[in-house]
């Protein structure tokens, strides 16, 4: 059995709290912090490679929902047949992150590389769960095309923003903290 590093331990023990901590306000508020669980899924992507680990997230994630739901009074509106698609949702964030500790590099270039990927990795999630959810979750029978469109482009930045909150510092945390000795003049070059 592979021995787990007291950092790998301390990264994933964080991004747990992280999604517990936030989970239960999707967009933030004045008093609330974004909901943290789409930069989680590609956060551990990029550092654990256990896909128990992501199945654990899973499972963390639909009992806060349930605890959520059950014991606080959030409300049940998106808990539809959709909610099954949050499974595929969050495997892009953690394929996305994945393939980026696979092609990790110390560079300016690499932390473009991080941007885009992580961008085209939160846009998908996107697609996949509101796509799911209009077309799924039995709310919308009789939505058109202009509607669905404008309803996207009402949520598409906040979920966005929503990740970058996040992802931006955890980048910024890791460049600082992991650099390793002589990556300066190699990135240099």
């Amino acid at each position: 059995m592979k021995q787990i590093s007291s950092r790998t331990l301390l990264i994933g023990l964080s991004l747990v709290a992280l999604m517990a901590a936030t989970r239960m306000h999707h967009f933030g508020s004045p008093l609330h912090l974004p909901d943290a669980s789409l930069a989680v899924f590609l956060l551990a992507g990029f550092f654990i490679a256990s896909p128990l680990f992501f199945a654990g997230l899973l499972v963390e994630a639909g009992a806060l929902d349930y605890v959520a739901i059950t014991h606080l009074g959030v409300s049940d509106y998106c808990v539809t047949p959709a909610y099954w698609f949050l499974i595929p949702t969050y495997a892009v964030l953690w394929y996305a992150g994945r393939f980026l500790a696979r092609s990790h590099q110390y560079s300016l270039r690499r932390l473009g590389m991080f941007a885009g990927i992580s961008f085209v990795a939160v846009s998908a999630a996107f697609v996949i769960s509101n796509g799911a959810f209009y077309l799924f979750s039995g709310r919308f029978p009789e939505l058109s095309i202009a509607e669905y469109t404008g309803r996207m482009a009402q949520y598409y930045l906040p979920y966005l923003t929503g990740a970058v909150v996040y992802l931006v510092p955890a980048a910024l945390l890791y460049a600082l903290t992991s650099r390793p000795a002589g990556a300066a003049e190699s990135a240099a070059h």
